[in-house]
């Protein structure tokens, strides 16, 4: 404002930018929501068998369905979708190091061990390594690891389907129950009304 005037000074404030902070918060470790547990197995869309973690370590999509170490635990890092997976059977966490090969480890807490889940046009999921930000989890047709510095989003080797181990169901299905029937009696004065409404 200019001395010996009235005129005043509009301030224009841009409106806050959601999908931006959102996009921040994704990248950053969530240590005050409740963290989800999920436990699923990984198939591969390329060596049509599942991802398995194996008590030496290494990794591989060799697991027939319902395989004890083809069962594995997603847990959630951030709010968003980035994850940590450890095989149930032996605790270790699939990870990449820096030549892009998985590994397995007992500590899961570096962001080496941090994959983001993204849902592909195809249905599919693809896993990216949160340190490696271009190389993605995958497998040959034979089922062996392929180096992350050679994998991109569109091959169908970092492609992967959720399933749940063999013979397990959802869990909230045994809280669904079949609806009731309730068989309400016709009175005198129901059908009454009705037969005066069609009248």
């Amino acid at each position: 404002m200019r001395p010996g005037t009235n005129e005043h000074v509009l301030m224009i404030v841009s409106p806050p930018n959601f999908t931006q902070h959102v996009s921040e918060q994704s990248k950053v470790t969530d240590r005050v929501s409740r963290r989800l547990i999920r436990v699923y197995q990984l198939y591969s869309r390329t060596s049509g068998k599942h991802v398995q973690v194996l008590p030496n370590k290494k990794i591989n999509a060799m697991a027939d369905d319902g395989d004890v170490h083809a069962k594995l635990i997603v847990e959630t890092d951030t709010f968003g979708s980035r994850v940590r997976i450890k095989g149930a059977e032996t605790g270790f966490y699939i990870c990449m190091n820096k030549r892009g090969k998985l590994i397995g480890k007992n500590n899961g807490h570096g962001r080496d061990c941090i994959f983001t889940e993204i849902v592909l046009e195809n249905n599919y999921t693809a896993l990216r390594n949160a340190r490696y930000e271009s190389w993605y989890m995958a497998f040959t047709r034979r089922g062996r690891p392929r180096k992350g510095s050679r994998t991109r989003q569109h091959q169908r080797e970092v492609h992967f389907m959720k399933r749940l181990p063999k013979g397990q169901q959802p869990a909230h299905t045994s809280h669904h129950r079949p609806f009731d029937f309730v068989h309400y009696p016709f009175r005198q004065r129901t059908k009454r009304t009705r037969y005066s409404s069609e009248r």
